[in-house]
């Protein structure tokens, strides 16, 4: 009896919680960003109070999950986030992998999906942050490279989308050819989730039997110059995603 009360419990919590994070994102697009840009005309400026925001309301809600008996976490590494420009690549398991790292980064930037951008509930929070929408074709990769310049720290997610059920890591070449183009050393985040949960093809309702237990590790560096080839960065950008799923999937091991 007790565990089926409380697993009742955890899934009206679940739902609580993403009904907070419907609400407030609605809150920040709405009402708060409408009021930043009204007060401050100054793009970088208005961008960066935007993403600071981002940043406690994600911090706030991780930590009200952590309240309910949902998740807990440990992080090491973090003090390796305390940078500009950084290159912030990580493996992509659970629906809120994004809300982790850009609680863990106040000025973080990201690529988001060009309908964020058009849809009445986001496109608010989209615009205030400047964040990059991946319909951007050859662009998005120079917009990138132009993001980490200016001192943004940049987050992507190499493939694309969550993790499958199977576990299997397969990288896009995206990710390898900013780095490669804008000679940025990489700073790679392992995330892993016990039990596995948010995980692609589950819906949000379908929990596991206990509470899931986060490790995020903030690994060194990875310099891509050893990577480069002066004459060909296709296949500089082929090396480094070959190596990337590699370093991912020994992450899982």
């Amino acid at each position: 009896m007790s565990r089926m009360l409380d697993h009742i419990w955890r899934v009206c919590a679940t739902g609580f919680s993403f009904a907070v994070f419907g609400i407030g994102g609605l809150i920040l697009g709405m009402v708060i960003f409408p009021l930043l840009s009204l007060g401050i005309r100054e793009t970088r400026e208005k961008n960066r109070l935007a993403r600071l925001a981002i940043h406690h309301s994600f911090r706030f809600f991780i930590g009200l999950m952590r309240l309910l008996g949902l998740l807990s976490y440990d992080i090491s590494g973090i003090e390796r986030l305390n940078r500009r420009g950084l290159l912030i690549l990580a493996n992509h398991p659970t629906l809120i992998d994004v809300v982790f790292l850009i609680s863990l980064v106040p000025n973080a930037n990201c690529i988001v999906k060009s309908d964020l951008a058009h849809n009445p509930f986001t496109r608010g929070q989209v615009r205030a942050t400047g964040y990059i929408c991946n319909d951007t074709g050859v662009e998005l990769v120079n917009d990138c490279v132009a993001a980490l310049r200016s001192g943004d720290n940049l987050i992507i997610f190499p493939e694309g989308t969550r993790t499958p059920v199977d576990g299997k890591i397969v990288l896009k070449r995206g990710s390898a050819h900013v780095a490669i183009n804008g000679m940025r050393p990489i700073t790679p985040v392992r995330i892993s989730c016990k039990p596995r949960s948010l995980t692609k093809g589950l819906p949000w309702w379908q929990i596991p039997p206990t509470s899931v237990h986060f490790t995020i590790s903030v690994q060194e560096d990875i310099l891509v110059n050893k990577f480069s080839e002066k004459d060909n960065p296709v296949l500089a950008s082929r090396r480094l995603t070959e190596y990337l799923e590699s370093y991912f999937r020994l992450s899982k091991a």
